[in-house]
């Protein structure tokens, strides 16, 4: 019903924001990292979600549209509504929760509110074959350039990683392995995250 809201926000709770919009006042549940981002008479724009239930009628906001589509992936999930949704992307960002799925980390997801082990496990299954690895590294990359307001380029990590998916490893298995490599290496050189990548599977 409503693809996004462009307003000033109003007022700020503890799970919500209210975003005026040519004098309506909005209510939105938003995850909860995005209300330190947020401050009264901000002029915003959220990416939105119209929840309708028997007993209520509820909207979502996020400020990527990345964001929204990670939200409505969770909520194809068999036993996770609106709320676990929400839940999942206030402990971590759609970045995050993809790179969790393809690396089968259901410790990470199941620190979500209401989340536990086995609902973890079944997000990890649900949406596995609908993810990406090499789109979900190029889209971390070009958010993490917004942030810093740079062009996005192949990180040494991401170009590691396409190195040994080509040479037939899967894509949770390169995962695991560059990051552990990268965490004790910290190397930024291609060549060298590959070798400590592979020393990780022997």
């Amino acid at each position: 019903m409503y693809a996004y809201i462009k307003g000033t926000v109003t007022g700020l709770g503890p799970d919500s924001v209210v975003l005026d919009n040519n004098g309506i006042g909005y209510r939105i549940s938003v995850p909860g990292p995005l209300l330190d981002e947020l401050s009264v008479g901000d002029e915003r724009k959220l990416y939105t979600y119209f929840s309708v239930r028997e007993d209520a009628m509820q909207l979502f906001g996020f400020l990527r549209e990345d964001d929204l589509e990670v939200f409505r992936l969770l909520l194809g999930v068999s036993g996770i509504g609106p709320k676990g949704a929400l839940g999942v992307l206030s402990v971590m960002d759609a970045d995050d929760l993809r790179l969790a799925v393809l690396s089968d980390d259901v410790a990470a997801i199941a620190k979500a509110p209401g989340i536990g082990k086995k609902t973890a496990q079944k997000v990890i299954l649900e949406l596995r074959d609908k993810l990406d690895l090499q789109d979900a590294l190029t889209k971390k990359s070009e958010h993490a350039a917004e942030k810093e307001n740079r062009p996005a380029k192949d990180s040494p990590q991401s170009e590691a990683l396409q190195a040994l998916a080509a040479l037939g490893y899967s894509a949770s298995e390169a995962y695991r392995a560059v990051k552990a490599a990268a965490d004790k290496t910290g190397a930024e050189d291609v060549e060298a995250l590959i070798r400590a990548a592979l020393k990780e599977m022997i």
